[in-house]
């Protein structure tokens, strides 16, 4: 088997920088007062509390009556039978009417601890392994001298809806910015993954250049979803099994399809073209300009009304008037197409796959942040990590060692030598 030398070079001049501003930290912390960093999860990255009042359940394990507990993430819940609860308990219900969601009857939802780390940081409150979430990165900015839920604030959300739906996030989101910048007197940078990055480019959109020039320093995105991916189409047919062979993805669709967000996600035309086949039959095929037949086909029309609601909440990717810094991996295999082979909604899709993307998101919507260059007055940094998937990069070295120049008023780029496409 041929060794791939570059990769390994590569490898190493990482292993390279990461010890390296490991021994800077000391220099750093007394030299320069970092900036406070604001922490913005993506879809599933906050942990969501239930309390349950109903008056009927879908098994009878299942409890009628609770005080606030953890719904997610819950691995206790996660298991053949049990789930069952969880999906009715989980799930939102679409009012074409109203074109919003409510929760399941008699279930009560809340995000706690907005504004601290500890609900970003671990998904599961028992903090077990699979929960892991932003705490690698939260560990790397305590080592700066920064200071959880005071300088390093996080913003958890109910990720199963669209910004339509989250207008108080929004507004939540700016008093917290504010706050913790006018407590500091320095701007805040802003670090968002995954579905976490356009919705803080919804919120960026939304306000003025003044306010951003007060209160932002930057906008790091890890693993940032741009343009949709096609993984989402293979979840509203089939579901996902969340990587646990046991589990039923048809069991688990039923709570996962019912989340606008998911809507949000589906690939966008601004990103694949009309006639590009994503979903093909032994007799059809579906691209982004047959999403209305993909859903009356999956019998499950509400999935073509949330789509419609949330297609254009940020319908040419306006930049965002602020300093980027755009990370994600590649080189995973990632979902580009399926193919079922008898017509939907049956049976498992075939699932053809591209070494583009990190493995839950295609490339093509990974560097959807390269079409700010030259397009707004500040620097846009994009930065492709060779091997690592979409949940690796909160983690990886080189990121930590990224956002620690970067807070710490060091270019990154400068100190790590990176080749970036930037603007000036």
């Amino acid at each position: 088997m041929a060794i791939n030398t570059n990769y390994l070079e590569q490898e190493m001049r990482n292993f390279r920088i990461y010890w390296l501003l490991l021994f800077w930290r000391p220099v750093i912390s007394e030299e320069a007062v970092p900036y406070p960093v604001i922490l913005i999860p993506g879809d599933g990255g906050s942990q969501i509390e239930a309390k349950l009042s109903k008056e009927n359940v879908v098994h009878y394990i299942c409890s009628k009556k609770s005080d606030y507990f953890s719904l997610w993430l819950n691995l206790e819940l996660l298991v053949p039978i049990v789930i069952d609860c969880w999906v009715d308990n989980m799930r939102l219900y679409y009012d074409n009417v109203s074109r919003t969601t409510s929760n399941s009857p008699g279930v009560e939802i809340r995000v706690p601890g907005f504004g601290d780390t500890l609900t970003v940081e671990w998904l599961d409150p028992s903090k077990a392994s699979p929960g892991a979430y932003f705490n690698k990165i939260a560990d790397s900015l305590a080592l700066l001298g920064l200071e959880r839920n005071f300088t390093i604030r996080g913003i958890p959300y109910d990720f199963r809806k669209a910004p339509n739906e989250n207008i108080d996030l929004f507004s939540n989101l700016k008093n917290i910015i504010e706050e913790t910048a006018d407590r500091t007197g320095k701007p805040v940078v802003i670090v968002a993954h995954s579905m976490g990055a356009p919705n803080s480019l919804y919120f960026l959109n939304k306000q003025t250049s003044g306010w951003k020039k007060k209160y932002i320093k930057s906008l790091v995105t890890l693993a940032g979803c741009w343009g949709g991916t096609v993984k989402a189409l293979k979840v509203f047919a089939q579901g996902d099994n969340l990587g646990v062979s046991v589990l039923s993805e048809a069991t688990l669709r039923e709570e996962q399809r019912s989340n606008p967000s998911l809507a949000w996600l589906m690939p966008s035309k601004h990103f694949w073209a009309i006639d590009e086949p994503l979903v093909k039959t032994a007799n059809k095929s579906y691209g982004v300009g047959s999403y209305e037949e993909f859903f009356k086909d999956i019998n499950y029309p509400d999935g073509y009304d949330m789509w419609l609601d949330t297609k254009d909440l940020i319908p040419d990717l306006s930049p965002p008037d602020v300093e980027v810094h755009c990370l994600y991996g590649t080189g995973i295999e990632t979902v580009e197409s399926l193919f079922y082979s008898k017509d939907l909604p049956f049976g498992k899709a075939k699932l053809l796959t591209t070494l583009d993307g990190d493995g839950t998101v295609n490339l093509r919507s990974l560097e959807g942040c390269k079409r700010w260059i030259g397009k707004q007055r500040d620097p846009v940094y994009t930065r492709e990590l060779m091997g690592r998937d979409h949940m690796a990069v909160l983690a990886d070295p080189v990121v930590l060692a990224y956002i620690n120049a970067l807070v710490t008023g060091i270019d990154p780029n400068t100190v790590i030598g990176l080749e970036t496409n930037e603007i000036n």
